[in-house]
């Protein structure tokens, strides 16, 4: 059984994070939901191609696709006098116990130094006396954890605000801010104003399997779901779920909640608030707080901390805000137009026949084609409606559909008189024909259940009543009214009829 494919824009997620930032086989493959043999595979053909991350990222897919085809050196020995400051230290991108061992034996060439075993099993030593969340050796800029605290705030109204919290692992900065609820749209919502809080974004995010961000929560291979996917690519990063069943994955995230919960909810206990935005002004000051804190077993606070490590090791924040988008898999119909939410939506002629990709934002809709942005329209929500760029049906491109005005006509002629008149009106009153064509067929198809004879009788019925919808003579056939000897059949019976244009028309 052939391997799975992959959308090229995610062998460029796996080239970033192994290029630029340096994660492992397994850490890139859990982060996107893929085998660590694909992981491989793309490595190894960039570094064939002799790419590096600053000469991918420019690339569109197309580019990047052409290119694929065609560790840092050990420090010697290390060791420290300050544990403290040298767990702060090590929280640096690139920094090691031997490193820190060569520095400050090199400042005592005069005086007695540890040997480096004494130095790493001193620093153990130092390292267990912490609190479990504050001895994991966090990189900077490296993790955002996220989370909801249990508790929640009480409003006016009878509803509750859920109180949304985020720590960066290596200084601990912490960010809490308010929500209506805890659906997907909270959690991205919050992921996004912590990363404006911080004013940059991590190499990853970690959330704790929730199901409104992951869609399968597997154990091993967590997969978030495409909405989630999008927000990760458009800051630059990743979500990579905590393991189920593994505490130490989360402890940053679950000590930032309970500090949250001890420090700021508790204090606004006895306060009432009428909606979670007043929640979220009474918040803003007591955070100011506890990042300045002073931590108890380390040198500095989450400010001074933030400020040293992890702010330099941020990536930038994009210039656009990401705006909420959902996807869905559409086939486009023989009208060039894809349905969504049962509007109908164009893309170029040339696309016919295809399954792509929709991208669905609040205000707009984006069709997408092997990565490929091909249609862009602003979202309707008008039920049997159409929004059609006329660029989508140009006179180029009609040499070559396969469906046209004149083949439908002749198709009705064919079952008779009434049935192709009926054809030719449905395209008729639409502002393009093309937005008929449904209903055509539909119409057409017809003869398959109920045979000609009966479909041009409930034709000749439907154009005497003045209608020649679809649902009218499938209405008519059903309840048998076709087969009551008609009264005005001779109105219908010769082919030059003067309300028949006939397939030249449309030439």
């Amino acid at each position: 059984m052939p391997a799975p494919r992959i959308h090229m824009r995610k062998i460029k997620d796996v080239l970033r994070l192994k290029l630029d930032a340096r994660l492992s086989h397994e850490r890139i493959a859990a982060a996107l939901g893929i085998s660590k043999g694909v992981v491989t595979k793309y490595v190894g053909l960039a570094s064939v191609a002799g790419l590096d991350w600053h000469s991918i990222q420019p690339l569109d897919e197309t580019a990047l696709q052409h290119r694929l085809l065609a560790p840092p050196p050990r420090p010697q020995h290390f060791v420290h006098p300050d544990y403290a400051q040298i767990h702060k230290e090590l929280r640096r991108k690139g920094m090691t116990l031997m490193l820190l061992w060569e520095e400050h034996t090199q400042q005592h060439l005069d005086g007695h130094t540890h040997s480096y075993s004494q130095f790493c099993e001193n620093y153990r030593r130092y390292a267990k006396t912490l609190k479990r969340s504050m001895r994991q050796t966090h990189r900077a800029g490296e993790k955002l954890f996220i989370d909801f605290a249990g508790p929640t705030i009480e409003l006016v109204d009878g509803s509750r605000a859920h109180i949304f919290v985020a720590a960066l692992g290596a200084s601990s900065y912490t960010f809490a801010c308010a929500t209506p609820r805890e659906t997907m749209a909270d959690w991205l919502d919050g992921c996004a104003r912590a990363l404006t809080f911080i004013g940059g974004v991590p190499q990853l995010i970690v959330p704790d399997n929730p199901k409104a961000l992951i869609a399968n929560p597997n154990r091993y291979e967590p997969r978030a779901n495409e909405t989630v996917e999008d927000f990760a690519r458009h800051y630059g990063t990743s979500m990579l779920p905590a393991r189920p069943y593994h505490p130490q994955d989360k402890a940053k995230v679950e000590s930032a909640v309970q500090v949250v919960e001890r420090w700021i909810l508790m204090r606004l206990r006895h306060q009432r608030f009428a909606s979670v935005d007043d929640v979220n002004e009474a918040i803003a000051p007591l955070l100011e707080q506890l990042n300045n804190k002073a931590f108890q077993r380390l040198p500095g606070s989450r400010v001074s901390t933030f400020a040293e490590l992890d702010a330099p090791a941020l990536q930038a924040l994009p210039l656009q805000p990401w705006e909420f988008a959902t996807y869905k898999t559409v086939r486009v119909h023989i009208d060039h137009h894809v349905e969504i939410e049962g509007h109908r939506y164009s893309v170029p002629q040339s696309l016919v026949g295809l399954v792509l990709e929709a991208r669905i934002t609040t205000r707009g809709v984006e069709i997408v084609h092997r990565g490929q942005r091909v249609a862009a329209h602003l979202r309707c929500l008008h039920k049997g409606g159409f929004t059609t760029v006329a660029e989508h049906m140009s006179a180029a491109h009609r040499a070559h559909r396969e469906w046209t005005p004149e083949r439908l006509i002749h198709w009705g002629g064919t079952i008779g008189v009434a049935c192709a008149s009926t054809v030719q009106r449905l395209l008729e009153e639409r502002r393009h024909p093309e937005h008929g064509y449904r209903a055509c067929l539909g119409l057409l198809s017809l003869a398959k259940k109920y045979g000609k004879p009966r479909l041009e009788a409930a034709c000749l019925i439907a154009l005497e009543l003045g209608t020649v919808k679809y649902r009218h003579v499938s209405d008519i056939l059903a309840n048998g009214r076709d087969q009551v000897p008609a009264t005005t059949a001779t109105d219908w019976t010769s082919p030059h009829h003067a309300h028949v244009r006939g397939p030249g028309y449309y030439q």
